[in-house]
C-alpha cells in the first residue's frame, strides 16, 4: 500500500467500477488506502473485483449492482456503501455507454440512455451525497468526461453532448460545493484501451487513433486512474472546477 494523501482515508464511490477507467481508478485509490465501493450494472463482476481489491490492498471494498438510469436505487446503494466503507468522502463518476449510429440513429430511448447514464447521475448523486461529503473535510468528486466534449464526433452525438454537459455541470456544481469545502473536477481522457473502446479498435485499421496522438500510442486505464487519485487527494487541494485532459496530446495535435 502507498499513501500520497495526508488526509483521512474516507471511502469513495466509483460508478462503472467493474471495468475500464472505473476499475483502474478504484484500484489506484485502494492502493492509496482509500476504501472503495464499485457500482456497476454487472454486479457480480463488481463483487469479484471488490474482493480482489480488498485482498490486494487491505482496504474495505464493496461491489454493488446499480443501474444509474434508475435514481430510486441510489439511496439504498449509498447507505450500503456508507455501512461497509465507514464514511464517504469521494465520488468518481466513470460509468458510461457510447452510441455509434450518428444523428440518423438517435431515438428517444438512446438519447435518454446516454443522458441518464452520463449526465443526470452526476447531478443527482452529488445532491444525494452532499451531507456525507460536507461532513468529511477534503471531500472531492471527479467526473470522467471525454475529449469528445471538445472535439465532437459524428458517430456519437449523444455521448459527445452528455460529456459536454458534464463539463458545464461540473463548473456549476463547483461554485455551490465550494461553500462546503468540496472540490469537483473533470478528467477528459483521450482514446483509452477499455472494453468500451475495444470494438472500435478491433474494427478500424491499426494505427487509426494512434496517428493523431502526439505520444503515438493509446492510453491505458491505469494512466487515468492515477490522475483521478491525484484529484481526490489533498495534493490537489487547490484544484476545483477544472478539466484535466489526459489524451497523450490528441486535442492539440494537427497530425492527419
Amino acid at each position: 500500500m502507498r499513501r500520497t494523501s495526508t488526509g483521512p482515508a474516507t471511502g469513495v464511490i466509483v460508478t462503472g467500477g467493474a471495468s475500464g477507467i472505473g476499475l483502474a481508478s478504484a484500484r489506484a485509490l485502494a492502493e492509496d488506502g482509500r476504501p472503495v465501493a464499485l457500482w456497476d450494472l454487472q454486479g457480480h463482476v463488481a463483487e469479484t473485483e471488490a474482493k480482489s481489491i480488498s485482498a490486494a490492498f487491505g482496504v474495505p471494498a464493496l461491489g454493488l449492482a446499480v443501474d444509474l438510469t434508475r435514481p430510486a436505487q441510489y439511496g439504498a446503494a449509498i447507505a450500503r456503501s456508507r455501512e461497509v466503507l465507514g464514511s464517504l468522502g469521494g465520488l468518481v463518476h466513470a460509468a458510461g455507454i457510447v452510441d455509434t449510429a450518428s444523428i440518423e440513429g438517435i431515438t428517444e430511448a438512446s438519447w435518454a440512455a446516454g443522458i441518464d447514464t452520463h449526465l443526470r447521475p452526476l447531478a443527482l448523486l452529488t445532491r444525494d451525497l452532499l451531507p456525507d461529503l460536507a461532513g468529511n473535510p477534503g471531500s472531492a468528486i471527479v467526473a470522467i468526461a471525454s475529449i469528445n466534449a471538445t472535439l465532437g464526433n459524428a458517430m456519437n452525438p449523444i455521448y459527445s453532448a452528455a460529456k459536454g454537459g458534464m463539463l458545464s455541470l461540473v463548473r456549476s456544481l463547483a461554485d455551490r460545493l465550494a461553500h462546503d469545502g468540496i472540490r469537483i473536477n473533470t478528467v477528459s481522457p483521450g482514446v483509452i484501451r477499455t472494453p468500451m473502446t475495444q470494438p472500435a479498435l478491433d474494427h478500424l485499421p491499426a494505427g487509426t487513433f494512434e496517428r493523431r496522438v502526439l505520444l503515438g500510442r493509446l492510453g491505458e486505464p491505469e494512466e487515468i486512474g492515477r490522475v483521478v487519485r491525484f484529484l481526490l487527494s489533498e495534493e490537489a487541494s487547490y484544484v476545483t472546477a477544472a478539466e484535466l485532459v489526459v489524451d497523450g496530446g490528441n486535442i492539440s495535435s494537427q497530425r492527419v
